[in-house]
């Protein structure tokens, strides 16, 4: 193929994924009732993380619309993120299939598990937000209280956008062990080397965790912050077990 070739394909690749992305933003779009059931649970007392840590059950969240089109463009920008990570599947398949033909076909078998692996743990990332790290500090944050006589009231963007927000936040950070295996496997890391640099680490941690965090509360920098330490210690697992490139 010729190199005007080549940019019609990745043209034809580019269109088929936004199409993709549209159709699923619409289902998503479409289907509000449910979609909001699901991201509104964590606002109730009887959500499933509440009820497996014995938490009280009659925490409830009251939240409000305080701009004319705010709950228009949350449904919007709701609906895009859900279609985008639906779709998220179907649109590395397609890349990877016009990267493949140029590469190896050790390369080819690499960047599959590259793909897969990274894939994984975004949605990693994004399960652990949404029953651990979001609804503890949502709890907390949104219980808090200097004084009885202030009481809080929490916009619905406001709950979104810090659900939605670190959710990514979680989902890129989750690819930790991934890039760790990806250096592992070419040798420019070992499970030696990050032991010895753990302290180092673990300020680096707290630094991401502040910068992730949409609220910038000492809570919900604890909760952030563990889980990646947790995923630390087990990229050190990880390179370990792996085998370098030759």
């Amino acid at each position: 193929m010729t190199f005007w070739d080549h940019l019609d394909e990745l043209r034809s690749v580019i269109i088929r994924a936004l199409i993709a992305v549209v159709l699923l933003a619409a289902a998503a779009f479409s289907l509000k009732e449910p979609l909001f059931t699901v991201l509104l649970a964590p606002a109730h007392g009887d959500f499933c993380t509440y009820r497996l840590i014995g938490a009280d059950t009659d925490f409830s969240l009251h939240l409000i619309n305080t701009g004319l089109t705010e709950q228009f463009m949350v449904h919007m920008r709701t609906a895009l993120y859900a279609g985008l990570l639906a779709a998220s599947p179907y649109v590395l398949c397609v890349l990877f299939r016009f990267i493949s033909p140029g590469l190896y076909e050790n390369e080819r078998r690499l960047g599959r598990r590259l793909v897969f692996g990274a894939y994984t743990m975004f949605v990693v990332g994004t399960l652990l937000n949404y029953f651990i790290v979001f609804p503890l500090a949502v709890r907390f944050l949104g219980t808090y209280q200097v004084s009885p006589e202030v009481g809080n009231m929490l916009t619905l963007q406001s709950y979104i956008d810090t659900m939605l927000g670190l959710g990514l936040a979680m989902g890129i950070v989750c690819e930790l062990p991934v890039i760790c295996w990806l250096l592992a496997r070419y040798g420019v890391i070992s499970s030696g080397l990050m032991r010895n640099y753990r302290r180092h680490a673990v300020v680096a941690i707290l630094i991401v965790a502040a910068v992730v965090t949409p609220t910038g509360d000492p809570f919900s920098l604890l909760v952030v912050s563990l889980p990646i330490y947790a995923l630390y210690e087990l990229s050190i697992f990880i390179t370990r077990h792996t085998k370098q490139y030759a």
